[in-house]
């Protein structure tokens, strides 16, 4: 017997790669631009642990969506509750949903972070020549597999011991966000 829960095709297979391009040039300048035009450890430190926390909570989403339960979502819905309609849209698309936030996003928020962990090190080294390459580059590449890992563990957890909250929680950020973009459209 087939299963028919997939809704996966071929031409969504191209689609995802092409757009697994764009958003890992879009990562790549904003993390380039970080580094570089910022001249500021901080900073780029700021927005290397923002890139693990996207990718923690990219991949907190695409777990959940694959354990939420559709029905409490329909209650909501007909009350006319924020989120409740995009909740059922993630849920109704769990392969794709799982995919786009597990795999996409997971894999490049991992390769950009470990390129900006090495840049890091390399700015780290151009202020303070005596420190020893090796071992700052091990130790960024440990915090960043530590971070990464602990945190999507710990996302995991709470994906399977709360799925449908996580959901209704994606479901009111995209409403929120496509409120906002209609505003600006509209606008124009």
């Amino acid at each position: 017997m087939k299963n028919h829960k997939s809704t996966v095709s071929g031409k969504y297979i191209i689609f995802v790669g092409f757009i697994s391009f764009l958003i890992a040039a879009l990562f790549f300048l904003l993390s380039n631009f970080f580094t570089h035009a910022l001249h500021s450890l901080i900073l780029s430190f700021i927005f290397l642990l923002l890139i693990i926390f996207f990718g923690i909570a990219a991949d907190l989403v695409g777990t959940a969506v694959m354990a939420a339960n559709e029905k409490p979502f329909h209650a909501k819905a007909s009350k006319r509750l924020k989120g409740a309609r995009e909740s059922i849209l993630l849920i109704r698309n769990a392969d794709r949903v799982a995919n786009i936030c597990n795999d996409v996003v997971g894999d490049i928020t991992g390769t950009v972070s470990g390129a900006l962990g090495i840049a890091l090190v390399l700015q780290i080294i151009k202020m303070w020549e005596e420190l020893n390459l090796s071992a700052l580059n091990m130790l960024f590449t440990a915090l960043i597999a530590a971070l990464t890992v602990s945190g999507k563990a710990f996302a995991k957890k709470m994906a399977l011991t709360h799925p449908n909250d996580v959901i209704s929680f994606a479901g009111r950020f995209m409403a929120a966000f496509n409120a906002i973009i209609a505003i600006r459209s509209a606008k124009k």
